[in-house]
């Protein structure tokens, strides 16, 4: 009787044990979530340090170099220097010839 009383506790025991172990608390679909999230997060950390490198050394050519501030004054504002002429090429559209 004891032993039957013993075999049963330790038998529900397992059972609460197996449950915590796949489906509860830190089970093992948890940690397999909680990997797939560090991943994630690797990768978008990944590319924001390519991102900020890019950015360094874009601030890094700002601050020392002439050439980069002359870059982007004619790309982004459409400056020339004194006594260059511009000119602007229209392409002609595809029904319009």
């Amino acid at each position: 009787m004891m032993l039957r009383i013993l075999m049963l506790l330790l038998f529900a025991m397992l059972v609460v044990l197996q449950y915590r172990l796949w489906v509860g608390e830190g089970s093992l679909a948890e940690l397999h979530l909680l990997k797939q999230e560090i991943e994630q997060q690797k990768g978008e950390l990944r590319q924001m340090r390519r991102r900020n490198q890019a950015l360094q050394a874009e601030v890094d050519d700002l601050k020392k170099g002439l050439e980069a501030i002359e870059e982007r004054a004619r790309n982004d504002l459409g400056m020339i220097r004194q006594g260059e002429t511009f000119y602007q090429i229209i392409e002609p559209r595809e029904g319009k010839r």
